[in-house]
Order: C-alpha cells, then sequence, then structure tokens
C-alpha cells in the first residue's frame, strides 16, 4: 500500500508544486497522472523514486514514512522501484544488453543470473535479438522498450514513467502501453505520467488528474467491453 497523507512539496523560491494531496494506491494499481504542465505529476513521481522528500505531510509505503528514509536506507528502498523516462537515459557506449545488466550490476547480482534476467526482460520487450546493438542503432520505439526492460530486470514492485510515450507516434505509443499493462497483468503497480489523454483512454487503469498541484479528480476509465480486444 502506498499513501500520499496531505503532502505538500514545495521548491527553490516558494513554488507550490503539490498542495496538501492524499492518494492512496493499492498493490497492483494502474495509474495515470493526467493533467496540465507543471500540474505535479512529475513531482508525485519524483516523492515515489525519493529523488524528491515531501516538504510538508507523509509518504508511507506499506506503512513506513519513506519520506524520512535515512539516505543510507534510500538504495535498497529504490530497488523495489522501477522507471522509464521520456528520453530513455539509456548509455550509447554500451549495447543494449550492458544498459539492461546496469541495475543488477550494481546490485552485485552474480553474472550468470544477472545474464539470465537480462535476456528474459529483453524477451519480453521483443528485443531479445537486438541484445548487441548500440542504442544509437535502435529506433525511437525499441530504445524505449530497452528503458523498458532495465527498469523492469530487477522485478521491481512498483514501475513508474514520466511521459514514457512523449516522443513516440501513436502506434508505438499504444504498443508501449500494452506492454505496460502486460507488466501490470503480472502484479507489477503501476504510476503513469501522460499528458496523452486519449492514449491513457484506450487502457483500463484509475486516471487521476491534477490541477495546479492538487487532485481534480479520481475515477476508474475502464473501456467498454468491446473495445478490449481491440488495443
Amino acid at each position: 500500500m502506498i499513501r500520499l497523507d496531505k503532502v505538500t512539496k514545495l521548491y527553490p523560491g516558494g513554488r507550490e508544486a503539490l498542495r496538501e494531496v492524499t492518494l492512496e494506491i493499492t498493490p497492483g494499481e494502474m495509474i495515470f497522472l493526467t493533467g496540465h504542465s507543471g500540474a505535479g505529476k512529475s513531482t508525485i513521481l519524483k516523492l515515489l523514486a525519493l529523488v524528491e522528500r515531501p516538504t510538508r505531510g507523509q509518504l508511507l509505503v506499506d506503512g513506513r514514512n519513506i519520506g524520512r528514509l535515512a539516505a543510507g536506507d534510500v538504495p535498497a528502498y529504490r530497488r523495489q522501484v522501477g522507471m522509464v523516462f521520456q528520453d530513455h537515459k539509456l548509455l550509447e557506449d554500451r549495447s543494449a544488453f550492458d544498459n539492461v545488466a546496469l541495475p543488477l550490476i550494481i546490485s552485485g547480482l552474480g553474472r550468470r543470473e544477472t545474464e539470465k534476467r537480462v535476456r528474459a526482460a529483453l524477451d519480453q520487450v521483443g528485443l531479445l535479438g537486438k541484445e548487441r546493438q548500440s542504442p544509437r542503432t535502435l529506433s525511437a520505439g525499441e530504445q524505449q522498450r530497452v528503458g523498458i526492460a532495465r527498469a523492469v530486470v530487477a522485478r521491481p514492485r512498483l514501475l513508474i514513467a514520466d511521459e514514457p510515450t512523449g516522443n513516440l507516434d501513436a502506434d508505438l505509443s499504444l504498443e508501449i502501453m500494452q506492454l505496460f499493462r502486460r507488466f501490470n497483468g503480472v502484479g507489477v503497480t503501476m504510476v503513469i505520467a501522460t499528458h496523452d489523454l486519449a492514449l491513457a483512454g484506450r487502457i483500463n487503469g484509475r486516471h487521476i488528474v491534477l490541477h495546479q498541484g492538487e487532485v481534480r479528480s479520481d475515477e476508474p476509465m475502464v473501456r467498454p467491453a468491446g473495445e478490449m480486444n481491440s488495443a
């Protein structure tokens, strides 16, 4: 269980990115955060990843206030969180395989298990045959898939994505969202920030609309049964 309890986030200069936001996210949910630029979507993701800390309020994960987590405990927490970015953040001087392996290498996992997990992650995103290619030789959609494989290779409980389809065309964007749905289907909690309301509306999930740092609406979005097979 993730709970934001009256969370406020102030940035230098007094800018209020979030104002007393209260949310509960249950394990296995698919969450879409939408709203105007600057509404607070990315700030919520940064708080969940402990890139930022709340100014006021509590951020609870399984009853533990991670907003007050000691610096030395942050790396262990982050190993439970996979992160996908709009601009991929891939290392171009390393192969797709090596990019995906990086979180496992940092965590000290053995070579044999690392290779097994990396190949499985690349297979899940349809890139096993391109594991030795440099990111610069891959298409934008393939680069994003490498980023997703890197995010899930450590088998996180929570996957967060900040505008993951912002640089992709409509067809590729839908493919990426369907990939997320597959991971969600095996129990991974998903929190996705997106401006693309039409795309988010094609995937079943909970839609939270933010406006000027506050929750404007929070409701499930369920597509009609007749549309489910077309996505």
